[in-house]
């Protein structure tokens, strides 16, 4: 009963507005070690075996293993057993069926095995299972979905930190630079050729280079905490490099349609998807009867001497049809629900693919372009550098003053911390590409994870995959 599963036909472009030259395909490798920094690998292998998030994500993920194994308990039959023992009086002044000198007390023991199997003729209980096993793979994509923003929150976060511990050196150096500033005029006032004003001027720009340097050290406190948090630990510093030792990954390969196949969140809509469409067929079902067979056999006598005596053996066996006449439009409802239902998750499935297109595109165009304002940062410090050091012969050989030499340095500083800035950006744009396009490494580590655990339920859980899958 009910329809079978078509994947919605979405139109999608062919290939991505922004062109990857540099392209290659890593979406279903561990990207982030593409970066060749060992301590950003451990802290995301850490955060993969302890993250809270993570771990509730599994939680949920058993739970629904364990529904799916109570559906497919339907298509079984049930059997059980009975021991009963039973001690009766008999009222003697009613009728009761004594004949007279018959004791008033009735002894009862029985053992019995019974056995009941309900049918599915119309495909019931198929549906259910169906219905349950998508719920199970949707739970599983998006319990990946949590390790892909683990993952994706554990690099950006490392990558931000290592920016501000440049962005703290290069502050000190700035304060040292007016520092000398400061104490240069100080010593022309004092020596008669300079002026108070350009004293307290100068310590002005000391205060104001000096009041630069506690944010980012908060900063810097609370991005290690988050940290902590992304790692499932308390709070406390994170072992980091210099972001100068970090390589640019290339980008990761792939078209529109590929989204469809490596995004946690579009598969878990499909999942979706597929179950409100079988649970249209569970409830289509109810306008038909269910037939069901009984069976009991076991022994039962009065006293227990008797009880496994050959005449003491009693059983039954039957079937029953049973199915409903009038229900006042309670099955139409069910079923009109099911099929609304099943409509809203085609809309949510297409939203997700939607949004998944647009998120790509703007990582593309994130990439491009903070990659081109990287390269012209870079050629500003170089230029800049030039600058500051032919300021220096200029003061070497008499032509300028100390005070130019150290201002030209503080330029060159004020750009290095933009082109810094624009190498985060850089870096932190190319996590959002990959992590945009999804990949198939979460189901690999997933697969490596359950062989060398043995984990049982979660072999059954890949089965059932692959069987969703065909």
């Amino acid at each position: 009963m009910g329809p079978d599963y078509r994947r919605p036909d979405l139109p999608l472009p062919p290939a991505w507005r922004m062109s990857m030259p540099d392209a290659a395909d890593l979406a279903n490798a561990d990207w982030w070690k593409a970066f060749g920094d060992p301590q950003l690998d451990a802290l995301i292998e850490t955060a993969l075996q302890a993250n809270k998030d993570l771990l509730l994500a599994t939680m949920r993920v058993e739970q629904y293993d364990a529904r799916l194994q109570v559906s497919s308990a339907a298509k079984y039959p049930t059997v059980g057993y009975t021991v009963a023992g039973q001690r009766e009086r008999r009222s003697q002044e009613r009728p009761n069926g004594l004949r007279p000198g018959d004791s008033p007390s009735l002894n009862n023991y029985e053992i019995s095995g019974n056995f009941t199997w309900e049918l599915d003729l119309w495909g019931r209980v198929r549906r259910a299972n169906e219905a349950a096993r998508a719920e199970l793979l949707s739970t599983e994509e998006a319990r990946r979905g949590v390790m892909l923003s683990v993952v994706s929150g554990v690099a950006t976060t490392y990558l931000k930190l290592v920016e501000l511990d440049e962005r703290l050196a290069i502050a000190r150096k700035a304060l040292k630079n007016r520092q000398d500033a400061l104490e240069l005029t100080d010593q022309r006032f004092k020596g008669g050729s300079g002026t108070r004003i350009a004293v307290e001027q100068a310590r002005a720009a000391v205060e104001t280079e000096a009041a630069r340097i506690p944010p980012i050290e908060r900063d810097i406190g609370d991005l290690e905490n988050a940290m902590s948090a992304l790692l499932g630990t308390n709070p406390g510093p994170v072992q980091r490099r210099r972001i100068e030792s970090l390589a640019t990954p290339q980008m990761p390969l792939g078209v529109p349609a590929d989204v469809l196949t490596r995004r946690p969140d579009i598969m878990a809509a499909e999942q979706d998807l597929i179950a409100a469409n079988a649970r249209i067929g569970v409830a289509r079902t109810a306008y038909f009867p269910v037939l069901s067979l009984n069976a009991i056999l076991g022994l039962a006598a009065d006293d227990v001497k008797w009880l496994f005596a050959e005449t003491a053996r009693t059983g039954n066996f039957g079937g029953g049809l049973a199915g409903t006449v009038f229900s006042g439009g309670r099955i139409e409802g069910n079923i009109r629900e099911a099929e609304a239902y099943q409509k809203e998750t085609v809309v949510r499935y297409e939203r997700a693919v939607m949004g998944a297109l647009v998120e790509v595109e703007s990582s593309l165009v994130a990439r491009s372009k903070t990659g081109e304002r990287e390269a012209v940062d870079a050629r500003r410090v170089r230029i800049q550098q030039e600058l500051a050091r032919l300021v220096r012969l200029r003061y070497e050989g008499g032509q300028s003053t100390l005070t130019d030499v150290l201002d030209a340095e503080l330029k060159v500083l004020d750009m290095q911390e933009q082109q810094l800035q624009s190498r985060r950006d850089t870096l932190l744009s190319l996590v959002s590409v990959y992590k945009s396009m999804g990949g198939g490494w979460m189901v690999e580590r997933d697969k490596r994870r359950e062989a060398a655990s043995g984990d049982l339920a979660a072999q059954v859980r890949s089965e059932t995959e692959l069987e969703a899958k065909r």
